[in-house]
């Protein structure tokens, strides 16, 4: 049965003290962790089978019968809403226990019961055998009492399913530590999904998380990214399995020439923050602060309540990393969200799930659910920054198969790196290894 992670009812703030810094040594990384098989199945045996994984969204299973599928590497599952309420969440292998055909398609729908579509065995949506065609046929008997799908754990957080493989872990509230209490204030529940799209990328999963895990690329690959934040004072914090860095939006990098113009990428900033850069008469000192106090009154001109959000939180882009593979960019209305996901067999490929979700005032009628879209790596842009990325992430892959190279060195700057690492390890070979 679904398990709900308590929610603080005082009020809501995020914190944003700076967390202690552990010792994560400075060893190579081994390449061998993004290109081997052997270590591709230990994360698969040790790791993805004892997490919680998310499986998806709250508001595409609002009534009894409402289902979706979400697939992770191998495997696959139905995340059904068998009752109303936080505690009416299952979560079922998507395998049919007599011939092993896969009883949904991936998507999501409304079912009444689920019946497998080869011989019409039929189980309800609690997971209990409902019909099995010519039962008198099997000589073995068909026991409809203990014949129930396979069900794994399922637990709710911030309007997200999660599910977890291993019928003896941790809970969802123990899993997530200080996120809710990090998070909660944005309130992930009252976002809806306005872009769903999954894109097969040539690059071991971690290879993906690593490039949003660190802001020492920015200058590289990303330099238009100068002209609207600051790459240098970012402040990053290692959490026992999560991490986070905090990217000071609405003013140019250190690193760019002039640090007095008011350049296109913040007068676009500024327009989506409710003025006119044409008529503004502060200087650029004055810019991050107008963007600040803009936001906040254009939310609460549209009834979104974002008092519990501090000033920089109207600006900034609050960056989770929620161990092992999803990738917060979250802004005071909105965030976009990363699932990397390991390929089933492969540890040179990848799925790579990006959803964006906007936040509405309570009560309002949410956007239309956008279709899920499924593209292969470079059929679609995803938009400059991130076509950035994709073009640069095979190469790292490819490169990495190299025998001139060896792994990765990491510096104090991509330290959220080293510390998944370490995180991976301790499920992989144990926190006394």
């Amino acid at each position: 049965m679904v398990m709900e992670a308590v929610r603080p009812v005082t009020m809501l703030r995020t914190p944003t003290e700076k967390a202690p810094e552990p010792d994560l040594g400075s060893k190579l990384i081994n390449k061998e962790r993004y290109t081997s098989p052997e270590f591709m199945k230990l994360e698969w045996d040790r790791m993805w089978t004892k997490v919680w994984n998310c499986a998806g969204r709250l508001q595409d299973i609002p009534e009894p019968g409402d289902y979706f599928t979400t697939e992770l590497g191998s495997e696959s599952f139905i995340v059904v809403r068998e009752k109303p309420g936080p505690d009416g969440i299952r979560v079922y292998f998507n395998v049919c226990l007599h011939r092993g055909n896969q009883i949904r398609n991936p998507g999501m729908g409304h079912a009444e019961s689920f019946q497998c579509t080869y011989h019409f065995f039929e189980w309800n949506i609690d997971g209990t055998l409902k019909h099995v065609p010519d039962i008198e046929t099997f000589a073995q008997d068909v026991p409809m009492e203990n014949f129930s799908l396979h069900e794994v754990k399922a637990a709710t957080w911030g309007g997200f399913v999660f599910f977890n493989m291993d019928a003896n872990s941790e809970s969802l509230e123990d899993y997530l530590g200080i996120i809710p209490e990090h998070l909660d204030p944005y309130h992930f529940e009252e976002m809806y999904i306005v872009n769903d799209k999954t894109i097969e990328w040539d690059t071991n999963w971690k290879a993906a998380v690593d490039a949003f895990n660190e802001v020492y690329h920015v200058q590289g690959i990303h330099p238009q990214l100068l002209q609207m934040l600051d790459d240098v004072n970012v402040q990053i914090d290692l959490y026992p399995k999560h991490n986070r860095y905090l990217v000071p939006f609405g003013l140019v990098s250190p690193r760019y020439p002039d640090q007095e113009e008011i350049t296109e990428p913040l007068r676009m900033m500024m327009r989506g923050a409710g003025f006119d850069p044409d008529t503004f008469e502060g200087a650029m000192a004055d810019v991050r602060p107008a963007m600040m106090k803009g936001t906040r009154d254009t939310a609460t001109k549209m009834g979104i309540d974002v008092s519990e959000l501090n000033d920089d939180q109207m600006t900034d882009d609050y960056h989770y990393m929620i161990f092992p593979n999803l990738t917060f960019n979250i802004h005071a209305t909105g965030f976009m969200l990363f699932r990397q996901r390991p390929h089933p067999t492969d540890p040179n490929k990848m799925l790579y799930d990006i959803t964006n979700a906007t936040r509405i005032p309570q009560g309002a009628t949410p956007p239309a659910r956008p279709d899920h879209e499924h593209y292969k790596h470079g059929e679609i842009s995803l938009g400059l920054v991130l076509d950035q990325d994709a073009y640069n992430l095979p190469r790292v892959q490819r490169g990495m198969n190299s025998r001139a190279y060896e792994g990765l060195w990491i510096n104090y700057k991509e330290r959220r790196i080293r510390h998944m690492h370490q995180t991976i390890d301790d499920y992989v070979f144990g926190p006394d290894r």
